[in-house]
């Protein structure tokens, strides 16, 4: 029953280190020259990153044992997709989903859909989401996984919540380090003053 959740996790573990090769973009244009690594890191960066959202999104829909939480027993049924979810489970999905959305939009609108498919920064944002906290996508991620544990009641995917903030942080640092490469003592400062991954809704940017 389990299998499929568990393919997904591991394909999810599994791709990090292509997703991590596509950050280093100094590291690839000293082995291929600035043309040829740039068509190589913007590949990686598709297959890793569309690659990592499809497992993500595979270990919610996995089928999987389902879990209950709610202070009321109430139950929607949608017959026609054959899907039942405890009303709780709605709200609380509902609560997390559209900051997941604002938050994860809005961090591609930020740095430009190109950016966020191939992981190559033109420059340092800092307005908008990124003036509150550094990784907006992956914040918005991060709510759109609780939202989504919810509305399919999905029990394994619950428990992997540590392990997939774990692996955000991971990718988060990475990506970090290679920023600092790139962008210096500019990148240094705007991470001394907007927390990495959960905002702070007064910017102290400037």
């Amino acid at each position: 029953m389990a299998l499929w959740f568990f393919l997904c996790f591991f394909l999810m573990i599994g791709i990090l280190p292509l997703y991590f090769r596509s950050l280093e973009h100094q590291k690839l244009e000293q082995k291929y020259g600035e043309e040829k690594a740039k068509k190589i890191g913007n590949a990686y960066g598709m297959i890793s990153g569309w690659g990592f959202f499809i497992f993500w999104f595979g270990m919610w829909i996995a089928p999987q044992q389902r879990f209950t939480l709610a202070p009321f027993n109430m139950v929607l049924t949608f017959p026609v997709v054959e899907f039942n979810v405890p009303l709780f489970h709605l709200i609380i999905f509902i609560a997390f989903l559209i900051p997941a959305l604002i938050f994860g939009i809005g961090g591609v609108v930020g740095t430009g859909l190109e950016t966020a498919e191939t992981h190559r920064a033109q420059e340092v944002v800092k307005e908008g989401l990124y003036s509150i906290v550094r990784h907006p996508q992956y914040f918005g991620g991060l709510l759109g996984h609780v939202a989504f544990t919810f509305l399919f009641s999905a029990f394994f995917s619950l428990l992997s919540t540590p392990w997939v903030v774990f692996i955000v942080y991971l990718i988060s640092r990475k990506e970090e380090h290679e920023l600092e490469k790139e962008f210096g003592e500019e990148y240094v400062k705007y991470k001394q003053v907007v927390p990495m991954l959960f905002p702070k809704f007064r910017s102290n940017v400037k």
